[in-house]
């Protein structure tokens, strides 16, 4: 008995040590737990009070939220200088440290929100965000920065483990906002070769006990250190995750790229695809080249079009600048023939009277008499004294210089000259008179066809000048100026008068 008695007097403290450490590290555990459960509420949160702000097309607000939740945070050991200078350590995002489904969540919520950032036109962005910060996102979505964003502070940098839903909206957000589809290639092309190809052999998992199966799942999930993925690759959701990459990767990103040959050969390679999904997407992948080119066809046809169309209005345009100049040509021949007609009919036959020489002035007498010339003092003077004596003395026959000259020369001569200067008779003054008219109609005609609003301007003119005499205080003081000027006009005619007979 006392040997039993010692016996559990030393084994007590030992007993009541274990005890302690136990209770300790279940206290440990269970602050651990609730720490965890505690941050996981507030992502929760956060998470929902985000997408209510989202559906709201409240957008500031939503990234506002959201923001918090995956940007790293200084840690409580650094100072304020080390953060200002940014020398201090960070704590990992909160979204870093969720489960994978609220990490998923929170994720796919910002990248919707930059998508329908980058949706809003220039003016809209600029008033909701701010003309530096929209910018500053258009440059992060169209440069792909935000995938490198969303590796670094999600998931530690490491490129394998980035959730498969979280590729896809990234590859996604990519394709419809990018410049240029080379860094998505990129970026998909190292994920691809990073993360783990999902083996969905579950015998060896199966076949043990409770015990086997969690020290198989513990080998066969590598730590993210060692360049794999480690987050359940290998169920049915990841591996369509995984067919709906390599469907983006291959019918959407290497055609924007021009590499077809490549995407072909990357689907006859492929060790995820079966032979049907690979056969689909050969379909697939040949339905986009006859698109591309039935595309490009159209396009150029297109071209060839409006080409053919510029060509064919310039010439158009050619043979109208052609058909009016020989209208114009046509026109002014007209006129000129119609203006020289006028001028030879108006100027009857040319006399000598047309150049300042008497009829009778070079007349040789048939006897002794001589040639007898013209006074060019007594025609000036006839001149300067009106019409009729200079009518009177041209209608005189020549005196011969002698008074020995025979009378019947003289009368041959004056009437020689008097059959030379006979003027136009009534007829051809009637005809001239016609002429000028009808020129003048046909004028008038041509410049009415040429500018029809000619003739709406001298209608409009002729009505304004009608209504205008209507008014009778109007028709009073035209007809008071018209005889004002009139009488000037007759006392300036009646000085003249007097000053000629003076």
């Amino acid at each position: 008995m006392a040997s039993n008695l010692d016996t559990s007097s030393y084994l007590s403290p030992t007993m009541n040590g274990s005890g302690i450490m136990s209770s300790s590290l279940s206290s440990l555990s269970s602050s651990v737990s609730s720490a965890r459960h505690s941050s996981s509420s507030n992502i929760s949160k956060a998470y929902r009070q985000a997408s209510t702000l989202f559906l709201t097309r409240r957008l500031p607000e939503a990234l506002s939220t959201v923001l918090p939740l995956i940007t790293p945070s200084p840690s409580d050991s650094a100072t304020p200088g080390d953060v200002a200078s940014g020398a201090a350590a960070f704590d990992p995002a909160p979204v870093a440290k969720a489960s994978r489904s609220t990490r998923i969540k929170v994720w796919s919520l910002y990248l919707t929100i930059l998508n329908a950032v980058l949706d809003l036109n220039s003016d809209e962005g600029k008033d909701a965000f701010g003309t530096q910060e929209w910018r500053a996102l258009c440059h992060k979505v169209r440069e792909g920065e935000v995938w490198e964003e969303v590796v670094r502070n999600g998931y530690h940098g490491s490129e394998g483990d980035v959730d498969a839903d979280v590729v896809i909206n990234l590859a996604t957000l990519l394709l419809g906002h990018a410049k240029t589809q080379t860094l998505n290639q990129k970026r998909l092309e190292n994920y691809l070769a990073a993360a783990r190809t999902p083996n969905l052999d579950l015998t060896d998992r199966l076949g043990g006990g409770p015990a086997g199966s969690a020290s198989s799942a513990f080998l066969a999930r590598p730590s993210s250190k060692s360049g794999a993925a480690g987050h359940g690759a290998d169920t049915p959701r990841d591996l369509n995750a995984r067919v709906k990459i390599l469907e983006l990767y291959t019918l959407h990103v290497l055609p924007r790229n021009d590499e077809w040959a490549c995407a072909r050969e990357f689907i006859n390679m492929s060790a995820v695809l079966d032979d049907e999904r690979k056969e689909a997407f050969i379909q697939a992948l040949d339905s986009l080249k006859g698109e591309q080119v039935e595309a490009e066809r159209k396009a150029r046809e297109k071209e060839d079009a409006i080409r053919r169309d510029i060509e064919n209005a310039r010439k158009l345009r050619a043979e109208n600048e052609e058909k009016e100049k020989k209208r114009l040509e046509e026109e002014r021949q007209k006129r000129e023939a119609a203006a020289s007609t006028a001028v030879s009919v108006g100027s009857g036959p040319t006399t000598e009277g047309d150049f300042g020489v008497d009829g009778g002035s070079a007349v040789k007498g048939t006897g002794t008499g001589t040639t007898k010339k013209p006074s060019l003092k007594k025609k000036a003077s006839s001149l300067k004294n009106g019409g009729a004596s200079s009518s009177s003395a041209s209608a005189k026959p020549a005196r011969p210089s002698r008074k020995g000259a025979s009378s019947p020369n003289a009368t041959k001569t004056t009437g020689s000259s008097s059959s030379v200067v006979a003027s136009p008779g009534m007829g051809t003054r009637a005809s001239l008179i016609l002429n000028n008219i009808r020129s003048v109609l046909d004028q008038v005609m041509t410049a009415f066809h040429g500018n029809p609003f000619l003739l709406y301007r001298t209608l409009a003119f002729i009505v304004g000048f009608l209504l205008m005499f209507s008014n009778r205080r109007v028709r009073e003081r035209i007809t008071r100026v018209v005889q004002q000027g009139w009488g000037k006009v007759r006392a300036t005619a009646g000085m003249g008068m007097k000053v000629s007979y003076i």
